[in-house]
């Protein structure tokens, strides 16, 4: 697997991607394409359901154990959950990720609402590329 050096890269394209999402919790969001790195800014959850409370989880799957060069991980798994049946108020929005986080190729993004149709999910990303 590739860990694009971000010294020198070819290109950082930001973006944004929204998903309505369904019912099922391990529904795939994002996949990390090979040779880049993505790096994810922020991700807020809205229940957009008048008058019911829906529940979310989110994780990433895939995690490599080599992580970038320079660290020797112990016991890492390669699913880890960023909410787990985080409970969002109707006509609430949350932030489930405020800190940038880095996905590497391969890696990807799951996940799922308690009730189809009432969470909407915004996801704000960098592509970092130095192919």
């Amino acid at each position: 697997m590739a860990n694009p050096n971000i010294v020198s890269v070819t290109s950082i394209v930001g973006g944004n991607l929204g998903f309505n999402l369904t019912a099922t919790a391990t529904a795939t969001l994002i996949t990390v394409d090979s040779n880049k790195l993505l790096k994810i800014n922020k991700i807020t959850v809205a229940n957009v359901d008048a008058t019911s409370a829906a529940t979310v989880d989110l994780f990433v799957d895939g995690l490599t154990t080599a992580g970038a060069a320079g660290i020797t991980p112990t016991g890492a798994d390669a699913t880890v959950y960023l909410a787990k049946t985080i409970s969002v108020p109707s006509d609430t929005t949350l932030v489930l990720v405020d800190s940038p986080i880095y996905l590497m190729e391969g890696d990807i993004l799951k996940g799922g609402a308690s009730a189809a149709g009432d969470l909407d999910l915004f996801v704000s990303y960098e592509i970092i590329d130095d192919a």
